[in-house]
């Protein structure tokens, strides 16, 4: 059997130097005297922890936003067009956020900048996407109005567009997972709107994958899934362990700055209360399905009436699984997080990205968005995740911002829900706290103990090492 011997590992937070002997994938042991191994690797007071897992992520949309326009700067739609028109062809951006924007995109001011040239910009939370004409009359949708498409009209025209070849889409995703490990992540929750088993089965056969995969199901999927007999936490077959089968995904609302995130109280100067996805009774009954075949449901729930409405299904339905994001939840509803096998995932990046939004559009009720402190004081069970391309695929970035609630020079944004380093780090490894005999060789080793470090410090960390059952993914310096 393959062994691999860790010297001079510093184990866990503020921890003592020891040595650790992996075998076979494994950890064998953790000791005060180094045994004998077929490698033998001096980590050098690197700090040696359980490996980060990202609980949310869209790989084929992060893969391709790595190679798209930055649109983040944009502080206007003006602005936006300026950043794409230097780019030749069919452009497409990401990233931008006209949640406080002075004046509305429009496919008029892609028009006027770039006549019959087909542009696309994405918005940071994907839900939305602002189209010139050229690019609405290479999908079909010549006679949109605006150009700008929200929620399902979004993805049903980021889903026309043309895709790169098969094997180069698959080689960019690989590559995003070889960065993501040299991050020190070993694991991801996939929640791309396609076949993600048949997807990754044949990535994981044809490409280097250097993580982990729970490839979940969207809904329209569903009853194909339960036909190929996919249940939630099972291995998928032929992956070398690499993969398993995730939970199903279906959507309550909208996001924050779509302004379709399904609220107690509606947006300021308007009615609107945001945008109900799923109804009540549709909710209960897709849930039900997937539950009575042992597929998990992921809900995703942005506002607090939305959320109200998810935990409410999982409390008729009595079924394991996740509300995704739960942003802005009601006083009442945080004790209602705690309900055994419920899992919340979280993306603490958001919290600063969106401050300046939620203050505007949530008005007087900032104290309960984004509250990780009080989820955790309510017994909630937390995942990380960065939502990738939403926010980078890093986890020290989630990380930093939970504890700190601020990602730049500005104070921080609610600091009584600031979390703890030894809480979130739980939260961004499945809820593993320690490196113990017995355990997957998952692992991640720092330069620097993360408890020593300040939040600016933390989100810059140096990753030295990686190991997936005890196969490097990633290694520097060591």
């Amino acid at each position: 059997m393959p062994s691999l011997l860790l010297r001079n590992a510093r184990i866990g937070l503020r921890g003592p130097l020891r040595h650790v002997l992996i075998i076979d994938g494994r950890i064998a042991d953790v000791t005060t005297e180094p045994p004998p191994a077929g490698e033998s690797v001096d980590v050098q007071g690197g700090t040696l922890l359980p490996g980060l897992w990202d609980a949310h992520v869209h790989t084929v949309q992060w893969a391709q936003a790595r190679r798209r326009v930055d649109l983040s700067g944009a502080r206007s739609a003006r602005e936006a067009v300026d950043l794409v028109l230097p780019h030749d062809g069919f452009t497409v951006g990401y990233g931008f956020r006209d949640g406080l924007w002075p004046d509305a995109p429009d496919k008029s001011l892609l028009h006027a900048a770039a006549p019959g040239r087909p542009i696309v910009m994405v918005s940071n939370d994907l839900h939305t996407a602002w189209f010139s004409p050229a690019a609405l009359a290479a999908i079909g949708m010549g006679e949109h109005p605006t150009g700008v498409l929200r929620e399902r009209e979004c993805y049903t025209a980021m889903a026309a567009l043309p895709l790169p070849p098969p094997a180069e889409l698959d080689r960019w995703v690989a590559e995003a997972t070889t960065a993501a490990a040299e991050r020190g992540v070993v694991g991801l929750l996939d929640f791309e709107f396609a076949d993600n088993v048949t997807d990754w089965s044949r990535r994981v056969r044809e490409q280097r994958v250097d993580v982990r995969v729970t490839c979940s199901i969207p809904k329209d999927r569903l009853e194909e899934a339960i036909g190929r007999g996919l249940r939630t936490g099972d291995p998928v077959a032929g992956s070398s362990g690499l993969l398993e089968v995730g939970p199903v995904k279906m959507f309550v609302d909208g996001s924050l700055n779509t302004r379709t995130a399904y609220c107690d109280d509606p947006y300021p100067g308007t009615e609107a209360r945001g945008l109900l996805e799923t109804s009540p009774g549709d909710l209960h009954d897709t849930m039900s399905l997937a539950a009575e075949h042992g597929i998990q449901p992921a809900v995703h729930a942005i506002g607090d009436l939305a959320a109200s409405i998810a935990l409410d299904a999982f409390e008729r339905v009595g079924c394991a699984g996740r509300i995704e994001h739960a942003q802005l939840v009601r006083a009442a509803d945080f004790a209602r997080f705690a309900r055994p096998g419920l899992v919340a995932g979280v993306q603490p990046a958001h919290a600063p990205d969106d401050r300046e939004v939620a203050d505007l559009h949530w008005s007087g009720r900032t104290h309960r968005a984004f509250a990780y402190a009080d989820l955790l004081a309510a017994g909630a069970v937390l995942e990380l995740g960065s939502d990738a391309p939403v926010a980078p695929l890093d986890p020290w970035d989630g990380m930093a911002s939970a504890v700190a609630r601020t990602d730049d020079d500005r104070p921080a944004w609610h600091p009584e829900q600031a979390v703890p380093l030894e809480a979130v780090l739980s939260s961004a490894t499945r809820g593993r706290r320690g490196v113990r005999p017995g355990d997957v060789a998952d692992l991640v080793i720092t330069a620097a103990d993360p408890a020593a470090l300040d939040p600016a410090e933390l989100r810059g960390i140096e990753v030295l090492g990686t190991l997936l059952a005890g196969r490097w993914t990633h290694r520097q310096r060591i």
